[in-house]
C-alpha cells in the first residue's frame, strides 16, 4: 500500500504522567481545549489551547498532561514535506493556520489515497505551519541538566503563591546560595527571581485556560501582590492581558 502523504485525526489523550515518545511522521499537534508541557532540546513549553507543536519526525520528545486534552492532529509523511528546523517548536496558530487544519480535516488515516486537491492542501498547512514555528512561543523554560537544579524548580514551581527563600531552596539542594546562583546561571542561563516570574506568568496561562477562576484570584495564586503587576508581568511574556488571552483559547476549529 502506498504511503500517504499526510492525514488527519482528532484525538483526546490523558490526564498523564510525563512519557516519552518518538512518532514517524512530522507531527502537528493542534490543541482544541485542555493544555498540556512537551520537552526536547533542552527546553520545556506549556501550550495552552488554540496553540500548536510541532514535533520532527523520529527524535524523542517527552510529553506530560496536566488535565485532558483535545486535539486536532496533522501527520505528514518524511518524504512528503522537509525536516522541521527544530525538534520541537510550540507556536501561535493563525486564523489562516487554523482553517486550513479544519479544512484537512476530512482526509484521515482510512483513506486509500488523497486527490491533487487534498495534497495541495496539506502540502500549503505545511508551509504555513513550518513557517509559524520559526516564532516559537516564550511560554518555555529552559530544562535543568542536573537533578539539584531541577530540584529547586520544582520545589519552586509547587509554591508559587509563597514560595521558599533563596537560602532554603540552597539548603534544600545541600549548596551555599553563592553555588546554586552560580549552577542556575550555568543550567538555565537565568536567575532565580527571573524563573521565579517566568513559571508564574506560564502557571497563570495554565489556570487561564484550565479553570474558570477569575483573574485576580488566578494573579493571587500565582503570588501577586496587586493585579496591575500581574497584568503588567502577563502583558510583557505574552503579549496580552489575561482576560485577552483567555478569551484567545476559544479560536479552535
Amino acid at each position: 500500500m502506498t504511503e500517504l502523504p499526510a492525514y488527519s485525526v482528532a484525538q483526546c489523550f490523558g490526564p498523564a504522567p510525563k512519557q516519552q515518545f518518538k512518532f514517524d511522521r512530522h507531527y502537528l499537534l493542534y490543541s482544541v481545549s485542555g493544555g498540556l508541557r512537551l520537552e526536547a532540546e533542552g527546553t520545556i513549553w506549556s501550550q495552552p489551547p488554540a496553540r500548536a507543536a510541532l514535533i520532527r519526525a523520529d527524535k524523542p520528545i517527552e510529553i506530560s498532561l496536566p488535565v485532558k486534552i483535545e486535539c486536532r492532529s496533522v501527520l505528514f509523511a518524511k518524504a512528503f514535506v522537509p525536516a522541521p528546523p527544530n525538534v520541537l517548536s510550540v507556536f501561535e496558530m493563525t486564523p489562516l493556520a487554523r482553517e486550513l487544519v479544519l479544512e484537512c480535516a476530512q482526509w484521515g488515516e482510512t483513506e486509500c489515497n488523497l486527490s491533487s486537491y487534498a495534497q495541495g492542501l496539506f502540502g500549503t498547512l505545511a508551509s504555513v505551519i513550518w513557517k509559524l514555528s520559526e516564532k516559537p512561543s516564550r511560554l518555555s523554560m529552559p530544562a535543568p541538566t542536573s537533578a539539584a537544579v531541577r530540584r529547586v524548580l520544582d520545589r519552586t514551581e509547587q509554591s508559587l503563591a509563597n514560595p521558599p527563600t533563596f537560602e532554603e531552596l540552597a539548603a534544600l539542594v545541600a549548596m551555599s546560595p553563592r553555588t546554586l546562583a552560580r549552577k542556575l546561571s550555568d543550567e538555565l542561563g537565568m536567575t532565580w527571581r527571573q524563573c521565579l516570574q517566568k513559571l508564574r506568568i506560564i502557571g497563570a496561562v495554565e489556570a487561564l485556560s484550565q479553570t474558570d477562576l477569575p483573574v485576580t484570584e488566578i494573579a493571587f495564586a500565582q503570588g501577586y501582590q496587586s493585579l496591575s503587576a500581574f497584568n503588567s508581568a502577563f502583558r510583557e511574556l505574552t503579549g496580552k492581558t489575561p482576560s485577552a488571552y483567555r478569551a484567545s483559547f476559544n479560536a479552535s476549529p
